[in-house]
């Protein structure tokens, strides 16, 4: 026989207090995204047109490069927070939610780094 009362028996079991963390940071990044994607937008329309050297030239120059890099940075990073709720909600069984959650982080990490990495030799190697 239990004697705790109904709130005794709930304490503990309420909200970790990261939901609303974890929802602020997707609109932040949100909002961050918005003018990359229109600063990037008329570049990738008119990148049909262009050699590979203009493009080199382009991610090469300073403030494309660090535009470029952040937006790298905070896509993938959005995308990470994005993909973690869906799992969370539909996904039950503890073990591969966690699994997937997992492995999908690896994934989005590694290719995050590539990108970077692609980047930066373009930035510093030409």
């Amino acid at each position: 026989m239990n004697y705790r009362s109904p709130l005794a028996r709930a304490r503990g079991l309420g909200s970790a207090k990261q939901g609303t963390h974890e929802w602020w940071r997707q609109r932040v990044t949100s909002i961050a995204l918005i003018p990359l994607i229109f600063w990037l937008a008329p570049v990738v329309v008119s990148l049909p047109h262009a050699d590979y050297e203009q493009v080199v030239r382009w991610i090469a120059t300073p403030w494309n490069s660090i535009f470029l890099l952040s937006f790298i940075i905070l896509v993938f990073y959005h995308a990470t927070l994005g993909l973690q709720v869906v799992m969370e909600d539909y996904i039950h069984t503890e073990w591969l939610k966690m699994l997937s959650i997992l492995g999908m982080k690896l994934v989005f990490s590694f290719l995050a780094l590539a990108s970077l990495y692609a980047t930066l030799r373009i930035v510093f190697m030409g």
